[in-house]
């Protein structure tokens, strides 16, 4: 499996699913509970709230500074850039 090439540092940052899982759960809620909508617009407004709160709750990432530093070992180079892109949006 492809999985198990990557640094222990890694694994234990991509191994579980519960986050996007939680947040897929939050989203159906949100929708179900509704019903129908007025329009697209109003149905995008209700998933943008129902981000915004679900954000407020999420937590920091539990071994990233580890697994940061295996992606500097394995990919330096898409980092480096991708920080410099993020510094120049900003």
């Amino acid at each position: 499996m492809p999985f198990f090439a990557f640094p222990e540092a890694v694994r234990k940052v991509i191994y579980t699913t519960n986050a996007v899982e939680g947040l897929n759960r939050g989203l159906r809620k949100v929708i179900k509970t509704r019903g129908s909508f007025p329009s697209e617009e109003a149905a995008l407004k209700l998933l943008y709230l129902a981000l915004m709160n679900c954000s407020q709750q999420w937590e920091t990432v539990q071994h990233w500074r580890e697994a940061l530093n295996q992606f500097e070992i394995l990919w330096g180079d898409r980092i480096r850039e991708a920080r410099r892109a993020g510094a120049a949006a900003a």
